[in-house]
């Protein structure tokens, strides 16, 4: 995988260098798959596990940038966003001349499913929450709340890694899924410990790397949002299904522009919707 820059307004474009097909990292290109975030461009080309990649994008405050790959998935690393949030830090990030946009969420929306849940509702800045319960002894019931600003994602959740239950793993592997899963590149929960050497990055790193997921996912709502979004026992398609749900409604969402070189959670809303609806 390759990082390059893209000009003002260019987004963030996934580029197979195997097949010459590329695929914006939007919301409408997101399909179904269980375990990870995935894009498809409608002509058979698709790039997958795209969540982290997109979290470290949103920390960073990156909108414009071209992803060359020459495989199908982005490469999962360590499990987190930390090694490409470094990568990005290393290269250096360049101000455009071009007012930053973002979506502003002007009214409660909401996807439940039994139970699990996702929503989003007017703020005046960014926040998160999440809630876990898993029947494993070292997971249990995790909950956190955060309210970002330039350092929130760096500190708190680029660092957090997927995870996965012992007890799963041949399941999966069966199903063709998690081959190239190992204790490099996510944490192994068995019942009564963790497998990994080191143990744990977070005290409750389950439930941050749930944030880190569904901060990813929403950043393919095409910028950095200005409301707060809470999830409950929810994984990639509620989030996918969250915000497909409010641009479905005119009266729930508008663009704005918000000022440089703010963090996510000093975003300023500058007067009225620019470019309501569309």
């Amino acid at each position: 995988m390759t990082l390059r820059p893209a000009s003002s307004d260019t987004g963030i474009i996934f580029r197979r260098t195997d097949t010459a097909a590329e695929i914006p990292a939007h919301w409408a290109n997101a399909i179904d798959s269980p375990l990870c975030t995935v894009l498809a461009n409608g002509e058979g080309a698709r790039v997958g596990t795209v969540e982290h990649l997109m979290a470290a994008f949103a920390g960073a405050e990156i909108d414009n940038a071209i992803v060359e790959l020459d495989a199908p998935e982005v490469p999962i690393m360590d499990g987190s966003a930390a090694p490409f949030l470094f990568l990005i830090e290393c290269a250096g990030i360049v101000q455009q001349d071009a007012a930053r946009r973002a979506i502003k969420v002007l009214k409660p929306v909401r996807v439940i499913e039994e139970d699990a849940a996702a929503e989003l509702l007017p703020d005046h800045g960014f926040s998160m929450s999440f809630e876990i319960d898993f029947d494993n002894p070292l997971i249990r019931q995790q909950d956190i709340s955060l309210t970002f600003d330039s350092h929130t994602f760096r500190s708190e959740l680029s660092r957090a890694r997927t995870f996965g239950l012992l007890d799963d793993v041949n399941r999966l592997r069966a199903a063709g899924f998690a081959r190239g899963g190992s204790l490099e590149n996510a944490v192994v929960v068995g019942r009564d410990q963790v497998l990994n050497a080191g143990g744990l990055r977070y005290g409750d790193e389950f439930v941050r790397h749930k944030l880190l997921d569904a901060f990813g996912d929403l950043y393919l709502a095409g910028g950095p949002m200005i409301g707060s979004f809470r999830g409950v026992r929810g994984g990639h398609s509620h989030t996918r299904r969250l915000v497909a749900t409010l641009f479905a409604d005119e009266d729930a969402w508008c663009y704005t522009t918000v000022n440089r070189p703010a963090g996510i959670g000093e975003l300023e809303w500058q007067g009225e919707a620019l470019l309501a609806g569309q």
